[in-house]
């Protein structure tokens, strides 16, 4: 009788059986095959491509790479075990797996929101300030980053070993939402809200950033083309790379018409005789160029050294980044909000779980954003197709060359 009654409590425990849920627990079946497919594929491929393309193998991807280990983690170890306890509507592997799972699950996610802001900073450092991106992003201080970006999140959550149980409202194992607090409150708060905010600032400080170079760029370029038009005419003393004449025809298109006046006649004076002393105008006028012409030469040559020569790919490269975040907080800010909200479980249980399964989707999303939004990868993944398909082609010719 005491067997009977112990047995029944374990399945009481372990269960997430609903009338309500019967027919959507095969939606999330097929929906968790498919991301552990997708994801396990893509991840691996983004892995591969990385460690067999060299020009892959930069201090950026590597963080890339990082946030792809994470998801792999997930794809191919956790998410079957969601799709069995959907499917059978209850946790089948005990109390220890369910802790595993608990931990791996927020090892997870916390290593995914820490590389996420540590791409943020790097892409901002890198358009910014270029210096201390390469201190920080060397060699060794980037392999350091990544251990600590493991060990943090081991560190935060290993410490709620003994209250990961299993949540029947989503049918899987996560901490408890009572007897973890307020460790866990602040936790979530730290990660997914002050984390996730942090990246977008540093997003709007990149795009504040290259906007404000791309209009430095454009002036300095456009003053640059009106001096050549200007200097052609005129013999006055320069070198072949016309230096002088650009630097000081890129500040006078930013002053005022009797600035202008002024300069040109102290060009003239100086044409007439060199020896000639300067005016009183003149100098306040030149005083005013040298600043303009710093801060224009600076903006612009600094814009040019962030992007690498290749502005198109820098904004390219950004703009993925950007989406890879935005598809994370796509992913989990609905269960995040429905979780605070719904603090006694009225909701029904099929909109928690409905909420739970889109964040499955952000662990194999990533591969095809890197895919659609990235050329090398995109060709990386093409050649690994590539290679893999090519023993069952020729397997295909040497049968149709049996058959003919």
């Amino acid at each position: 009788m005491l067997m009977n009654h112990t047995n029944q409590t374990e399945e009481d425990l372990f269960s997430c059986y609903s009338p309500s849920v019967v027919g959507y627990r095969y939606f999330a079946v097929l929906w968790g095959c498919a991301v552990t497919i997708i994801g396990t594929l893509g991840n691996l491929m983004t892995i591969l491509a990385f460690t067999l393309d060299p020009r892959l193998r930069t201090r950026f991807n590597a963080l890339i790479i990082n946030l792809a280990v994470a998801d792999l983690l997930y794809c191919t170890i956790l998410q079957p075990m969601s799709v069995d306890s959907y499917l059978h509507l209850r946790w089948r592997s005990g109390q220890l797996w369910c802790s595993i799972f608990g931990l791996l699950l927020f090892l997870s996610n916390s290593v995914s929101i820490i590389t996420l802001c540590l791409v943020a900073l790097s892409r901002y450092l890198l358009v910014a300030k270029r210096a201390m991106f390469d201190r920080i992003f060397s060699n060794h201080g980037l392999i350091l980053l990544l251990m600590s970006v493991w060990a943090l999140g081991l560190a935060s959550f290993g410490p709620l070993w003994h209250v990961y149980v299993f949540v029947p409202q989503v049918c899987t194992c996560s901490f408890h939402r009572t007897r973890g607090r307020p460790y866990t409150t602040i936790l979530l708060f730290v990660y997914f809200f002050v984390g996730l905010g942090c990246v977008g600032v540093f997003y709007l400080l990149i795009y504040r950033h290259v906007m404000i170079a791309s209009q430095a760029l454009v002036r300095y370029r456009f003053s640059r083309r009106s001096s050549r038009r200007k200097a052609a005419p005129s013999s006055q003393g320069t070198d072949d790379s016309d230096v002088e004449t650009g630097i000081v025809n890129t500040s006078s298109c930013e002053l005022s018409n009797q600035e202008e006046q002024t300069q040109n006649k102290d060009d003239n004076v100086n044409k007439s005789s060199s020896k000639a002393p300067v005016s009183s105008a003149a100098k306040r006028s030149s005083s005013h160029i040298v600043p303009a012409t710093k801060t224009l030469t600076t903006q612009a040559s600094s814009y040019n050294s962030a992007s690498s020569g290749d502005d198109r790919e820098f904004k390219y490269v950004t703009r993925m980044c950007f989406t890879v975040f935005l598809c994370f907080a796509f992913c989990f800010v609905p269960f995040l909000l429905l979780n605070i909200a719904d603090k006694h479980n009225s909701a029904p249980k099929v909109l928690h779980m409905l909420s739970a399964n889109l964040t499955w989707l952000n662990s194999c999303i990533n591969p095809v954003l890197y895919a659609v939004m990235n050329r090398q990868f995109r060709q990386a993944y093409h050649m690994l197709f590539t290679k893999a398909i090519a023993p069952c082609t020729c397997l295909l010719r040497w049968r149709w060359h049996l058959q003919s």
